[in-house]
């Protein structure tokens, strides 16, 4: 097993990735120092759009706590009432912030947001967990 540090440009090329495999496209990217989102997606069959916050992993169990609480409040203030267009949120994390943000998100949250967690390994295999695998995870 190794000690690499997950970085955020890594999360973030596995996430388009896998989004890329499941029917979304019509990208825009965030920079690593530019304010907004960080992925946006279109499905490219449906008018929905995909916001996705990232975040890399840290040298401590610390850091990873801050990523995650940062990563949550920078989707929830991205959240707006979009009237006919369906928008779905999401956090790209490592495995290691991800079990903080299971342990952590209600799942009665993430269904009313509908805020996703796509937890990325070192491999950069992803898994996208919704409302209900939060609450089978609680």
């Amino acid at each position: 097993m190794t000690d690499k540090k997950l970085s955020e440009e890594f999360v973030k090329r596995s996430v388009i990735q896998y989004l890329s495999k499941n029917g979304w496209g019509h990208f825009q990217f965030g920079g690593l120092r530019e304010h907004g989102v960080d992925i946006r997606a279109r499905h490219s069959r449906y008018s929905r759009y995909f916001l996705i916050e990232v975040k890399g992993e840290g040298s401590s169990p610390q850091m990873n706590e801050n990523y995650f609480v940062y990563s949550l409040g920078q989707i929830v203030t991205r959240m707006t009432a979009s009237g006919t267009t369906r928008t779905y949120y999401g956090l790209a994390l490592p495995e290691a912030v991800a079990k903080i943000a299971k342990r952590r998100i209600p799942w009665q949250v993430a269904k009313k947001l509908l805020l996703y967690v796509f937890v990325i390994d070192a491999k950069g295999n992803v898994e996208q967990l919704s409302w209900k695998e939060l609450k089978n995870a609680q």
